[in-house]
């Protein structure tokens, strides 16, 4: 039967499952900014509870289980930020953070890779920074764990070392907006569909990342993920 596209149809992007034989189809990823207080303040804001914020990276820059990347072009500024990810399983819109529970499929961790000189200078002319955030291979993340209770969960501590030295640490607990408040925000903004992730926000302690270094991100109880970054 010939194709019904004009093009070759791309695979979809897929992250394994621990303990399954099956993948997890990527949709979207969506990301929420500034859900760390120290984060906030070293970022130079404020971090009161204001309603969380959105961004999104395409389904394609995912990179599941890591390993070696190359370093990204047009920038001189690659930073990690160490991310808890939530994937969806179910569609929802205009929930409650009770509701939304429901939705979750899993958790995985995961790097939001940021251009950060190419997003100082958006910010700084006022334009779009989707390029510093969306880029390919911005978002490695590990395979994703189902079975996880959500009690202890919020007592797992999330971190990330380069070359063996930690820079980034914190407590899932200490995120300003908890993973169902941040899904019930999303959720009066976009319906969430299966396939959907959700990254909710990185620690303190990021920081720049260089050709050749070793990441190591880790979050208990979840999972962990290598990656390493090539010229």
């Amino acid at each position: 039967m010939p194709s019904p596209y004009a093009i070759p149809a791309q695979p979809v992007p897929a992250i394994p499952i621990v303990g399954s034989s099956k993948l997890f189809p990527v949709r979207r990823i969506w990301c929420v900014g500034r859900n760390y207080a120290e984060h906030a303040r070293e970022m130079g804001s404020d971090p009161t509870r204001e309603p969380p914020f959105f961004f999104a990276k395409p389904g394609d820059a995912v990179v599941p289980l890591g390993g070696t990347l190359t370093y990204p072009p047009t920038t001189q500024d690659l930073h990690h930020e160490v991310e808890l990810a939530v994937a969806i399983g179910k569609a929802g819109r205009n929930l409650s953070p009770q509701e939304a529970t429901g939705l979750v499929f899993g958790y995985a961790v995961a790097l939001d890779m940021t251009r950060r000189d190419l997003q100082a200078e958006a910010k700084r002319t006022a334009r779009p920074w989707d390029i510093a955030k969306g880029f390919d291979q911005s978002c490695p993340i590990s395979a994703i764990t189902t079975d996880v209770d959500r009690e202890i969960l919020a007592s797992a501590r999330i971190s990330l070392s380069v070359n063996g030295v930690e820079r980034q640490t914190a407590l899932i607990g200490d995120m300003i907006w908890s993973v169902e408040e941040c899904l019930a925000a999303l959720s009066q903004l976009v319906e969430l569909l299966p396939g959907d992730l959700l990254l909710t926000g990185t620690p303190a302690g990021v920081g720049p990342v260089i050709a050749g270094e070793q990441l190591h991100a880790v979050c208990e109880g979840i999972g962990e993920l290598r990656i390493e970054y090539q010229a």
